[in-house]
């Protein structure tokens, strides 16, 4: 098949949705499926690279940091993946490349598919005053866009009730995105990860509990912070990523007097991430917000067990005493990290079954799921290519 993905985000951005793009187009390729991919630049610029078309755009990060919008017709991107005849587009954005996206696929005739990838009831303060008006317009916002599309997938099954809570009639496939076991399982020379807890200012005798993510309000990262406050000195808590909160929580760990224990990695590259979950014996994270939480299946991958906030897209990957725990309070946390960290058999076992969970999570299982779809779309689908000029 001729597939067209398309996404405001694409590397060398790192977050949950480029992260679960990446995979699936590598995982098509495997399969031996043609991919393009349409996205954003991060300038003015429009280009094409190796099978991805980057337009010109705006900053945007007024709205929320870090995003951005077109600010060009992009004719020729346009003129050549018409040509070019996407069998099926799947758009992973709700802005700029979705409203091209319906545009090419209208054109060719393709069935459009999305993937919901963003729980916009959770970002109400980047665009409204008022929480309720907030989670009101996120709902007609999704509706409306959904309406637009043939098929939506939703990673996880507490997406898709919210979605059909929202009046979302379309056909919801729930399959949740892969990752690259490989890159995350394999084991590091002990000297390599000694060097960075050195660079890093980690004790070598400390038990490391990560978190790898976006710093930001929705993240609930203070929560992580405000828990590891109690802590004994022998541990240490690192925070992997950026974002807008950060100075925010920078001011908290001063505040705390824990600078030397609570350490911000910052952003880094996507091929250095697996080493960072390799410095931990414990993966930790108090969202909410995720539809469905790549980072908890890296760290599984990597042989982390998860401490994290109950959340319903997490019920049938964190099982607690099996692969690690979800919290409800945070007498829970540190009941559930204080044994982790106390039984060393515990933690080996956790650790063993943390690995064996993550196992159908496999990129090309996730692209053989959607590829599926778009089959079965492509099937139903009777009518003709428009002739073009």
């Amino acid at each position: 098949m001729r597939i067209l993905l398309t996404s405001d985000t694409y590397e060398p951005t790192i977050n949950g949705v480029v992260t679960s793009l990446m995979n699936l187009q590598h995982g098509l390729k495997q399969l031996g499926h043609e991919v393009r991919i349409l996205t954003l630049s991060e300038s003015h610029t429009t280009y094409y690279r190796e099978g991805v078309w980057y337009l010109g755009s705006l900053n945007s990060g007024t709205i929320y940091p870090g995003t951005r919008v077109l600010d060009t017709l992009a004719r020729k991107p346009l003129k050549d993946l018409i040509r070019w005849r996407p069998e099926i587009v799947h758009s992973q954005s709700e802005f700029s490349t979705f409203i091209l996206a319906k545009r090419i696929a209208h054109v060719v005739g393709a069935p459009l598919v999305h993937t919901y990838h963003t729980l916009y009831e959770d970002y109400t303060a980047y665009f409204s005053t008022n929480e309720r008006i907030g989670r009101a317009l996120a709902k007609l916002f999704s509706r409306i866009i959904l309406a637009q599309t043939d098929s939506v997938i939703a990673p996880t099954s507490k997406i898709e009730h919210l979605l059909r809570s929202y009046g979302v009639d379309k056909p919801i496939e729930i399959i949740p995105s892969g990752i690259d076991l490989r890159k995350f399982s394999a084991n590091s020379e002990k000297e390599l990860l000694d060097a960075m807890k050195v660079r890093l200012g980690i004790p070598m005798e400390n038990l490391v509990i990560v978190y790898v993510g976006r710093l930001a309000k929705e993240k609930n990262t203070a929560e992580l912070i405000a828990n590891f406050s109690s802590d004994r000195t022998d541990r240490t808590l690192l925070l992997v990523g950026d974002g807008p909160q950060r100075q925010q929580l920078e001011q908290q760990v001063a505040s705390l007097g824990r600078k030397k224990q609570i350490i911000f990695a910052g952003m880094q590259n996507q091929e250095d991430i697996p080493f960072f979950y390799r410095l931990g014996n414990v993966f930790c994270s108090a969202s909410t917000s995720e539809t469905q939480g790549l980072s908890y299946v890296e760290a599984l991958a990597s042989g982390l067990p998860v401490l994290c906030r109950a959340d319903a897209c997490l019920d049938g990957l964190i099982q607690n005493e099996v692969n690690g725990w979800q919290y409800h309070s945070n007498e829970e946390y540190h009941q559930y990290l204080e044994r982790a960290f106390s039984d060393a058999t515990l933690l080996t076992k956790l650790s063993a079954q943390a690995r064996f969970s993550s196992a159908r999570y496999d990129r090309l299982t996730f692209a053989e799921s959607v590829s599926t779809v778009y089959e079965q779309l492509i099937k139903a689908r009777t009518q003709p290519y428009r002739i073009l000029a």
